[in-house]
């Protein structure tokens, strides 16, 4: 898609082979999968990173030497669960997106189907997502790779509204269908409360916002100016 953002070097997706050691053998493979899959267990049970080495090894059944060898630190396993979350939020994406153009044939059918499936999207994968997005704010491992998920998420959200761009109103199609986009992510972290204050707008029913900030968004683009 042409308005997909376009990772710069030094922005590298995280991945848990770039966190940690790589296993030799299958079996070791399957140890370090049982190991971030119990560390992102209890990061989900616990909404914080506060869990220890040791309840990763009762939890997933690896012996804390083991653990220790395939990874320097207990960051760089918060970071292959972040990395690991990155990368399913992707496909998740992508399928979100086959769904959004399943339904629409329109920009009055496109908008309230992409605010719909992103908001659901959004709800679902919000636990990891508030903890990616506070480490973000102070560890660049996590930042470069997680504005870069973002920048991809955003791209295809412009990129479905600006498919029927011709039913736009006004003439900054671009503009517009980014702004857009802005307001519908920014409505709906809020609401879930994503980013750095962690705290959500007044209680709203959620079926109702996703409603009239589909319409909001329709209205705007569909204005002459």
């Amino acid at each position: 898609m042409s308005t997909r953002a376009k990772p710069r070097s030094a922005e590298k997706k995280l991945a848990v082979d770039s966190v940690s050691r790589k296993p030799q053998q299958g079996r070791s493979k399957a140890s370090l999968e049982r190991m971030v899959a119990a560390a992102e267990k209890l990061m989900l049970e616990r909404g914080s990173e506060e869990f220890t080495l040791q309840e990763v090894s009762q939890e997933g059944s690896v012996s804390i030497g083991s653990i220790y060898l395939r990874f320097e630190s207990k960051e760089n396993l918060v970071r292959a669960v972040i990395g690991n979350h990155l990368k399913r939020m992707e496909v998740r994406e992508d399928e979100m997106m086959a769904r959004v153009h399943e339904q629409s044939d329109s920009l009055v059918t496109v908008v309230p189907a992409f605010v719909e499936n992103y908001a659901e999207l959004l709800r679902e994968e919000a636990p990891l997502l508030r903890q990616s997005m506070a480490r973000a704010a102070f560890d660049p491992l996590v930042a470069g790779p997680g504005r870069q998920s973002a920048n991809r998420a955003a791209a295809l959200g412009i990129g479905a509204m600006l498919n029927y761009s011709d039913q736009f109103g006004g003439s900054d199609h671009e503009r517009k269908a980014n702004a857009a986009y802005q307001i519908i992510f920014a409505t709906l972290a809020r609401q879930l409360s994503l980013g750095s204050t962690g705290e959500s707008v007044h209680p709203q029913d959620w079926k109702e916002l996703k409603i009239e900030l589909g319409r909001m968004c329709l209205a705007y683009l569909k204005t002459d100016f």
